[in-house]
């Protein structure tokens, strides 16, 4: 059996994790665009900050490929024939498959502004790569225009911000981290990353560049000397152009198959369904990529109990010391608690708790996240307990015990 995963990222290690938990014979070849070892993108905001090198961002260790008995290409994929069943790469080579993954991930958008050609620093912040070009760019008195105010634009904010003389944030939306918090979150965080001197210009987008001055909507000017541009990404879809089912992403099922057959696709390339509202969307987010990946993996290598993916939308994050966790969607009724340094929202309906935002006291919020996921019936536990404070002494004596493992303490009993 020829296995071959495309893409080398959290949802290809989990594919290779995945079938190598079925079997241990097959050949598996992982084909990367990138240059390098697997690595946790999450991470190269602290690389910039001087938290991390190189060797710690590493997702998996250097003995992977050799431990899971597979082997790495660092080549590009440009067309798959699902007739033949053979892939050609960039560098010519017509390869064959029997089961193979689409985990190409997904690409900064770069809007299209007038002017954006003459800005000569201008980078985007998604892979390793554009790490290390604007890090030989940085320095203590150079200005930093950062187009978005998502989870990107914030984590390269954060990561430069001691090693350049100012950053300005701008944004279309009226608040920042507008796709996973609500205002009053919005408004913690951002008074946070103020304080630490990160300028925020909200409800604005800027009409046109000028060289390294941005012309903002509003008729204001904003010199910078270098331009992050941070607006959002694009799943990376063209390889299944015409083969499988495509929307804003490459339609999946819970088993991370395709519409083709023995062909399957997992992370940030695919759109999926969201099983805390049902509906089918684009997820790129790490945890579910590699849980999205290992169930391809399991699945590709014929397990006996097919893989299935439970995926909702999650964040964990963290800026200078805040922390901040989502999940789910927003919708329902709302338990609020919120105090100077934490704010939890939790948003439920229909017996079913939906979604929640939690910014400080995190600890517990795996809980939650779990009463998502599986769906778990409000009135079988002790929901206002959970509310104010999350533990297993809020279910019933048997779920404690299926949590436990079958063994529950006596003073818990």
């Amino acid at each position: 059996m020829r296995y071959v995963i495309i893409g080398n990222s959290a949802a290809g290690v989990g594919a290779v994790e995945g079938i190598r938990k079925v079997t241990q014979s097959g050949e598996i070849t992982v084909i990367s665009n990138e240059p390098h070892h697997t690595y946790s993108r999450p991470l190269i905001s602290y690389l910039l900050q001087g938290k991390a090198d190189e060797s710690k961002m590493k997702y998996r260790s250097d003995s992977f490929c050799e431990d899971n008995n597979c082997t790495l290409l660092f080549n590009t994929v440009t067309k798959i024939d699902v007739g033949t069943k053979q892939f050609t790469l960039q560098s010519g080579e017509n390869l064959p498959y029997d089961k193979l993954l689409v985990a190409t991930g997904s690409s900064p958008f770069v809007p299209p502004i007038k002017g954006l050609d003459s800005v000569e620093d201008r980078f985007t912040f998604m892979s390793l790569d554009d790490a290390k070009l604007l890090d030989s760019k940085l320095a203590p008195t150079k200005k930093v225009l950062i187009i978005g105010a998502g989870l990107i634009g914030l984590k390269c904010a954060e990561g430069i911000l001691a090693r350049v003389g100012g950053i300005t944030v701008i944004d279309l939306a009226p608040r920042i981290l507008s796709s996973i918090l609500d205002d009053g979150g919005a408004e913690m965080v951002q008074k946070h990353l103020e304080s630490k001197g990160i300028e925020f210009k909200l409800s604005s987008s800027v009409e046109q560049f000028e060289v390294n001055t941005a012309v903002l909507n509003g008729g204001e000017k904003i010199d910078f000397d270098i331009l992050v541009l941070a607006v959002g990404v694009r799943p990376n879809v063209t390889l299944l152009k015409d083969i499988a089912e495509i929307d804003k992403g490459i339609i999946v099922n819970a088993k991370s198959e395709t519409s083709c057959p023995d062909i399957y696709a997992a992370g940030d390339c695919t759109q999926s369904i969201d099983v805390s509202d049902g509906q089918s969307k684009v997820m790129a987010l790490l945890p579910n990529s590699y849980m999205q990946g290992e169930a391809a993996g399991i699945n590709m290598a014929g397990g006996e109990e097919l893989k299935t993916v439970a995926a909702i939308p999650m964040n964990a994050i963290g800026f200078f010391g805040m922390k901040v966790i989502t999940a789910g969607n927003y919708i329902g009724e709302v338990y609020s608690q919120e105090s100077e340094n934490a704010y939890k929202r939790l948003f439920f309906s229909d017996n079913r708790l939906n979604g929640y935002i939690i910014i400080g006291e995190v600890e517990k919020a795996g809980i939650y996240t779990a009463l998502i996921r599986d769906g778990t019936p409000l009135d079988s536990i002790d929901f206002r307990l959970i509310c104010e404070n999350p533990g297993l002494m809020a279910f019933t004596k048997d779920v404690r015990k299926l949590k436990l493992g079958g063994f529950e303490h006596d003073f818990i009993s």
